[in-house]
């Protein structure tokens, strides 16, 4: 799955590298408010932080693919019994690809998947053997302002699309999902205009 995946997303890359009339790279940086939703879990916002960089493909004046690569802290602050705030925080690779629709002004709108890589977790309750699963898929929406210099903030909402995990125990229904709110600065830095 994993390597279908990749392969896929490398296809769509190449494919979108050779239609593409500007080229940009950068950093990108911000806050995750996250948290678990559905299932019977009972939980609290946890802030996290995400890190890593953006390449932006544009096809037009007022398209473009945005693929990104981050690392991105998420999880929540568990309220079920004796679990009563427990920071549970789980450490991802998440790989989204934003469809951007930008305006002449500088602000846009996006939507896309995102696809994301468990590398950790702190969890404090070792009864469980992988809290997490290895895979985690969402979809994402967001707006922003990008200047014309390529410096810009932006806000996303990431919805769980999978579980979070596959377990039993602690009379928690593994049935949720996460949610993530996050805010970014970046640096679009044009290559091709």
């Amino acid at each position: 799955m994993k390597k279908l995946s990749l392969t896929l997303m490398m296809l769509c890359a190449v494919s979108t590298f050779t239609f593409a009339q500007s080229f940009s790279f950068g950093p990108k940086v911000g806050v995750n408010v996250s948290n678990y939703t559905g299932g019977n879990i009972e939980s609290d916002a946890l802030v996290g932080f995400h890190l890593g960089g953006l390449l932006q493909f544009g096809i037009g004046q007022h398209f473009a693919i945005q693929p990104e690569v981050l690392f991105s802290t998420q999880g929540a602050k568990l309220n079920n019994g004796n679990l009563d705030g427990v920071k549970y925080k789980t450490n991802y690779v998440g790989v989204p690809v934003m469809f951007k629709l930008k305006t002449t002004g500088g602000f846009y709108i996006e939507v896309g998947p995102q696809f994301s890589f468990r590398t950790s977790e702190d969890i404090p309750n070792q009864t469980f053997d992988h809290f997490a699963k290895n895979l985690d898929l969402a979809a994402g929406a967001g707006l922003g302002y990008q200047s014309p210099i390529g410096l810009g903030i932006g806000a996303r909402y990431i919805a769980g699309l999978s579980k979070v995990g596959d377990f039993s125990g602690n009379n928690i229904d593994p049935d949720f999902k996460s949610s993530v709110i996050q805010v970014s600065l970046f640096w679009a830095i044009p290559v091709i205009k």
